[in-house]
């Protein structure tokens, strides 16, 4: 009866209320079999779902409209624990099987992961970032494991590193699960398919009697998600092993005895879990499985029934987030992309015309020349081509109210064609075709020519190339650089008729970019990093506005003074107007010559006939003259006597622009903070700030007439007032239609298209791309959010093979951060409050009167107390930077006060922890080596790390007898050379006045012996610099292997912005032709810091550092 009352129910609701039935859906993640075997819970599309583990229909247990994931099982099968994002941030919450509102466990503003229930069904261990153990002696980085009672509560940590998919035995006593090792985890949510590197993941067994920690797989390929099996005595795993993402046997006694028991190929299979009989289930190509050791896995039929939560068409209204702006040639209107989509507004009244209504992208807009076309680049059905949308009605004289807008796909190929730009008069169109190769289409034959070949370019990311047409349409000005010279571009001007006549302009060895036209056509203006001081190490420089002065005239009337352009511009308006007195005098000759010509008679009809028609000829050629573009005066003899810096500090520079007269240059500047306006008055001799913007840089675009300044900055539009400075916000109200399906369809062709054309390797490490791209492309109808999206995504990019890639979702983060009081805690304490164990060093508590001290209580938090066990997150909610009142009570004196201190965020207490982390290796090293070494950390691979090594290696190690070079946990960056420089001195001379010794030769390098530390966490350029150093010869490389991840990405924004993926782009390849990724680095000295020593503080790599070293200075 009940069962029949389900049926209709069911039946009815899916009448009356518009509930869709699926009877395969697709990309059931995170399946997780009960207890008794009999249920399975998942996620799908951002809730979880219950269905039995023999298949059929599932009934939903979530209803929230936040994304809710990751469930699991409590051991009596009551309850299920999961992550949720209902209160900003993923939160831990529970909810009975049998259904109800969840209750919310945690409260810290970070994210939160169930992993397991204990056994007892107690508490619940959870992964999270908050704080490691103060004994713990690795890198401060990545997370903890917590456990938190089943009521809610204090958490307590039970793990101070992460341990993923921790499974419990049947006593209690001990857990496997499998590690986490360094940036390349990070970047894959999925893994990478048959990666085998040493940051492949382990699978480690832990006795929580006696503490030990063991590692079972100790192979450099991925294992992951063990669960017990067979009374304990055997595990189930996931390994690729045997080539794909399969199960595995394994077994305690013989942990080498491992067998493959799944057979399935071409996608990894993921999240394995076990009921208490053996029932194992797993996720496979977007579905469920169970398998019945011994038997073949079963493939769950699952039907879902359940309501449609996302609407196709969602009709919003940007009055803001603008991407590009065009200005029409009179200044009446203005194109704009929001989100994708080409608006025109009407600049007075901010009137707004919708040009193009797709799911996929636009980029690009500009107007005609006479304002009525508009062109832009679409990537429509995977490729970039140009369009072109008119008005269509010749009465209509603008956009904004245009009845009919019409549009054209100018070109049609499959390459990439994008950045076009309308020919001066309006017949051609320029555009880049791959990226870097600029060609010219004539509207009228369709017919194209190149006009700069794809070798004198590279693109980094899309939107990095410049190039603009001359205001006479016979040349373009293009960013460029001769054969290896793409850390050094130069500017070009190239013939527009594709002759191939090309002439560097500047050709400094620095570089130059964002090449403009400006004085129209007179003088070009650009960014260089000639005069800027630059970066000590890595890349970056201060940068300078440059001018070249292509006519001479024009030249020499910007070098005049105010007083000198004055009596100039008098002489020219004399000679002006005695020319055309000159010009009237001979046209009244002429006229008169005429009238004499007419009073000798009339000839014949037939001569009479062909001085008409040699009249309209000459009028046809009078008037083909006067359209004509007149011709720019260029005079290439010695071009670099009319360049000049135009502005008088260096800086961070954003866009520029110089008026038609050359007597003002408006320029984005950032010297503190963001970025403001300023301009330099060439005529008063001035440089000043006229507007204080504090912006993310922008663009700024001058009126045809040079009359009117417009800035583009943080997706606003503003018209600037170029003598006071003050913005005006140009309105808008571009009606949008967001159609969220079909947009993640574009997104997912333009992932997949954007790996065809920028992957480093064209052979695409020689997979099958368009396989998987059909593959995952199944996925799309089951996925209704950003979080399931980018892990899809993260998915397909994670069958590359490669570092550098993987997708994630950055939206979803809480609002409300918790603060941080940058102290550790004693865990034992048994009390009300919290009892302080050390206090980071500049941390909120680390005042000047010392009177805050460890041992201390924290009783209360502006006035609310902390009773035993409660979760004192909460009171901690949006306290950072605030002023904040603490109750501390002294134990050895009973004494109790008030202390106001000022929180700070958890982000810069990860920066003290890291801090402390380095100082407790420098003191380690100063001990192990009687003050003979001293230690060094790299951070990042950019400028500010250089400059602290360099300080302390050159400043208070200089007398060291040998130096560590500590490089683990390092994300990247580029500083390989610089270090190297740094690290390979030769000593070959001293300074010695009048006998003493003062100084030697290199005095800017290093000469002694030094070493460098690696682990598996080194990423990026952090596997290039210790390959290098290696290579050279400078030392010993110490520590673990450093897998092969030594490529430059792209990480791009999506026309989504919460959404972000990589791409590795510029492969290195050393002298042997053999390319660094997936090239793994063995150290000299192969040594691990495990675990057990690890919680103990101890760093066995160091050690081991110090005593080779110590050796070689003997």
């Amino acid at each position: 009866m009940n069962l029949i009352k389900i049926i209709c129910t069911g039946f009815l609701a899916l009448v009356f209320s518009g509930l869709s039935a699926q009877e395969n859906p697709l990309w059931m993640r995170y399946p997780a079999i009960s207890p008794d075997g009999k249920t399975i819970a998942f996620c799908y599309k951002g809730d979880i779902f219950l269905v039995s583990s023999e298949g059929g229909r599932a009934t939903q247990l979530t209803t929230h409209p936040a994304y809710d994931s990751r469930p699991v099982w409590s051991p009596d099968g009551k309850t299920i624990a999961f992550t949720s994002a209902r209160d900003e941030g993923l939160n831990l919450y529970t909810v009975p099987v049998s259904g109800g509102t969840p209750t919310r466990l945690t409260y810290y503003s970070g994210s939160e992961i169930p992993v397991c229930f204990t056994p007892d069904g107690k508490e619940i261990l959870y992964r999270s970032n908050v704080m490691p153990d103060a004994e713990y002696g690795q890198f401060p980085s990545g997370g903890q494991v917590y456990k938190i009672s089943v009521d809610g509560g204090r958490p307590e940590q039970f793990l101070t590193f992460d341990a993923f998919d921790i499974n419990f035995n049947k006593k209690g006593d001990k857990i496997i699960y499998h590690d986490y090792k360094g940036y390349e985890d990070r970047r894959y949510r999925g893994g990478r398919d048959r990666h085998k590197s040493s940051v492949c993941r382990d699978i480690w067994i832990h006795d929580l009697k006696s503490g030990e920690f063991t590692n079972l797989t100790n192979k450099q390929v991925e294992d992951r998600n063990p669960v017990f099996a067979d009374n304990d005595e055997n595990i189930y795993f996931l390994s690729e092993r045997f080539g794909d993402f399969n199960v595995c046997k394994m077994s305690l006694k013989n942990p080498s005895d491992i067998k493959q028991i799944t057979k399935h190929s071409k996608h990894p299979v993921r999240f394995l879990s076990s009921s208490e009989d053996g029932l194992l289930c797993y996720f496979f190509n977007g579905e469920i499985y169970t398998l019945q050791p011994g038997k073949q896995p079963k493939k769950l039929a699952v039907d879902i029934i359940a309501d449609n939560t996302e609407s196709p068409i969602a009709k919003m209204n940007w009055n803001r987030g603008a991407s590009e702006m065009a200005l029409s040639p009179d200044g009446k209107e203005f194109a704009f992309i929001v989100r994708g989509d080409v608006y025109v507004a009407n600049a007075e009244y901010g009137t707004t015309k919708r040009i193009t209504n797709t799911a996929t992208q636009e980029r690009s807009v500009e107007f005609s020349p006479d304002g009525r076309s508009l062109v832009y680049a679409g990537e429509r059905n995977g490729h970039w081509n140009i369009y072109v949308a008119r008005i269509k009605d010749k009465d209509d004289k603008s956009f904004a109210y245009a009845k009919e807008i019409e549009e054209e796909q100018i070109t049609k190929g499959t390459n990439a064609c994008f950045q076009p730009s309308f020919s001066p008069d309006g017949k051609e169109i320029a555009y880049l075709e791959n990226r870097t190769e600029i060609k010219v289409i004539n509207l009228k034959s369709k017919k194209s020519r190149t006009v700069l070949p794809a070798k004198y370019n590279y693109s980094y990311q899309d939107g990095d190339q410049w190039y603009q047409w001359s205001p006479d349409g016979r040349w373009i000005l293009a960013k460029y650089f001769e054969h290896g010279g793409w850390q050094h571009n130069d500017i070009a001007l190239v013939k527009a008729d594709g002759s191939g006549e090309i002439h560097n302009l500047t050709n400094s060895g620095y570089s130059d970019q964002n090449p403009k036209w400006m004085m129209n056509g007179k003088a070009i203006i650009w960014s260089t990093d000639r005069q800027g001081m630059r970066s000590h190490g890595s890349w970056g420089a201060q940068y300078d506005i440059y001018a070249l002065f292509l006519d001479p005239e024009a030249w020499d009337e910007f070098r005049m003074n105010k007083e000198e352009l004055a009596l100039h511009k008098e002489i020219k308006e004399l000679q002006k107007r005695k020319e055309a007195e000159e010009k009237a005098k001979a046209e009244k000759k002429q006229e008169k010559k005429g009238d004499k010509a007419d009073k000798a008679g009339k000839k014949g009809k037939k001569e009479e006939g062909d001085k008409k028609d040699e009249g309209e000829k000459e009028g046809k050629k009078a008037k083909a003259e006067e359209n004509k573009l007149p011709e720019l005066k260029i005079d290439f003899e010695n071009l670099e006597d009319r360049m000049v810096r135009l502005t008088i500090h260096s800086s961070r520079l954003g866009d520029a622009v110089l008026t038609n007269d050359a007597s003002k240059l408006y320029y984005l500047s950032a010297f503190e903070g963001g970025y403001d306006l300023w301009v330099r008055d060439f005529k008063n001799g001035s440089t000043r700030m006229l507007s204080k913007l504090n912006k993310g840089g922008g663009a700024l675009v001058m009126s045809k007439d040079g009359r009117n300044l417009y800035l583009l900055s943080g997706g606003q539009i503003s018209k600037v007032d170029m003598n006071s400075g003050q913005l005006k916000g140009m309105s808008y109200n571009a009606e949008f239609e967001w159609k969220k399906p079909e947009e993640r369809a574009y997104l997912f062709d333009h992932v997949w298209q954007q790996v065809v054309d920028k992957f480093y390797d064209p052979t695409i490490h020689n997979i099958d791309w368009a396989f998987y791209k059909k593959e995952y492309a199944r996925f799309l109808p089951y996925i209704n959010n950003n979080y399931d999206f980018a892990e899809m995504l993260a998915e397909l990019l994670g069958e590359l093979n490669a570092s550098h890639t993987g997708a994630s979702y950055k939206g979803g983060g809480s609002s409300s951060q918790t603060a941080a009081l940058g102290v550790f805690y004693d865990e034992t304490f048994d009390g009300d409050g919290l009892k302080i164990k050390e206090i980071l060093e500049k941390g909120p508590l680390d005042l000047t009167s010392g009177k805050i001290k460890p041992g201390m209580i924290i009783r209360k938090i502006n006035n609310q107390e902390i009773k035993k066990g409660q979760d004192y997150f909460q009171i901690l909610e949006d306290l950072s930077g605030k002023r904040v009142m603490l109750t501390i009570y002294d134990p050895s004196t009973k004494k109790e006060w008030e202390e106001y201190v000022k929180p700070t965020t958890y982000g810069n207490q990860n920066g003290l922890l890291y801090n402390r982390w380095v100082k407790q290796r420098q003191e380690m090293v100063e001990k192990l080596s009687n003050g003979k070494i001293g230690y060094v950390h790299v951070k990042s691979m950019d400028s500010p790390s250089f400059r602290k090594v360099y300080s302390e290696i050159l400043g208070k190690y200089r007398n060291k007898e040998a130096i560590i070079v500590d490089t683990r946990y390092n994300g990247g960056g580029w500083l390989h050379e610089d270090l190297l420089h740094l690290l390979s001195g030769k000593k070959y001379a001293e300074f010695v006045p009048r006998g003493q010794f003062i100084g030697e030769d290199p005095f800017t390098q290093w000469n002694k012996p030094s070493a460098v530390l690696v682990s598996e966490s080194n990423y990026s350029n952090a596997h290039g610099f210790p390959w290098a150093y290696k290579e050279l010869g400078l030392g010993k490389v110490i520590g673990m292997p450093v897998p092969g991840t030594m490529t430059a990405v792209w990480w791009e924004t999506l026309m989504d912005p919460s959404l972000v993926f990589g791409i590795p782009q510029v492969g290195m390849k050393d002298n042997q032709g053999r390319i660094l990724e997936n090239m793994q680095l063995e150290p000299d000295i192969k040594v691990t810091n495990d675990p057990a020593s690890a919680m103990k503080g101890r760093d066995l790599q160091l050690e081991a550092a110090v005593e080779s070293l110590m050796k070689e200075i003997k």
